[in-house]
């Protein structure tokens, strides 16, 4: 049974997805496969419908309208999530490029949103397999969040709590373990979410991501 979690667990997933995700032991990252020119073409034709079917979103006011919403608040993350719950359901079922579970944003030093990308989701239980057939897994590495220490219920200004000058709880903590977590009094859960993957088709540089998600290996 998936976990029952709070705003701030949400936001601080949500916070490091922004950032690398190489060698971080709160992330779990699906393997490299041999890159073809089938997946090529199959990456490129992503691309290109996201980029026809999702320019609209360039302007946010359109996104909303169209019942996209930021249900966590974004804090100092530097990529916004806006998210449509009706097509987030709709992606248990497989991967639409026209149709994302959220779109992604980037703050400008104004404070303007610019629309980058978008991010995909599976169910927690999908395998390997099938997030290949969703988006190739010899261009980009989907990503699942685990081994995460939460402080106790109804104890969430303990969010605050530092040691050593890291966190004590969250994405940013070095605690990974049941017993660690158990020896500050946390909550401990080696799985949140479900699968996810950003596409940064509207960005420049390398769409797939494969720099942020560590060295593409063959």
């Amino acid at each position: 049974m998936e976990a029952q979690h709070d705003e701030h667990t949400a936001a601080a997933a949500e916070d490091v997805m922004a950032g690398p995700m190489a060698d971080d032991p709160h992330l779990r990252l699906t393997a490299w496969r041999p890159p073809s020119a089938a997946d090529s073409a199959r990456g490129a034709e992503i691309l290109t419908v996201m980029r026809r079917e999702l320019d609209r979103y360039r302007d946010l006011r359109v996104a909303r309208a169209d019942g996209f919403r930021q249900y966590i608040p974004g804090g100092a993350a530097p990529v916004q999530h806006y998210t449509k719950i009706r097509w987030a359901m709709r992606a248990r079922r497989g991967l639409d490029p026209a149709r994302p579970t959220s779109l992604l944003y980037r703050v400008g030093a104004d404070g303007s949103l610019e629309l980058v990308g978008a991010m995909f989701t599976a169910p927690p239980g999908t395998g390997d397999d099938e997030l290949d057939a969703r988006l190739p897994l010899s261009l980009t590495r989907w990503h699942q969040h685990v081994n995460w220490c939460l402080p106790p219920f109804r104890q969430r200004e303990r969010w605050r709590e530092t040691r050593d000058g890291r966190p004590v709880f969250g994405p940013r903590s070095p605690i990974a373990t049941r017993e660690a977590c158990d020896a500050v009094g946390g909550r401990f859960h080696p799985r949140l979410l479900g699968w996810m993957v950003h596409v940064m088709a509207f960005a420049d540089g390398d769409p797939w991501g494969r720099h942020e998600a560590g060295p593409h290996r063959h």
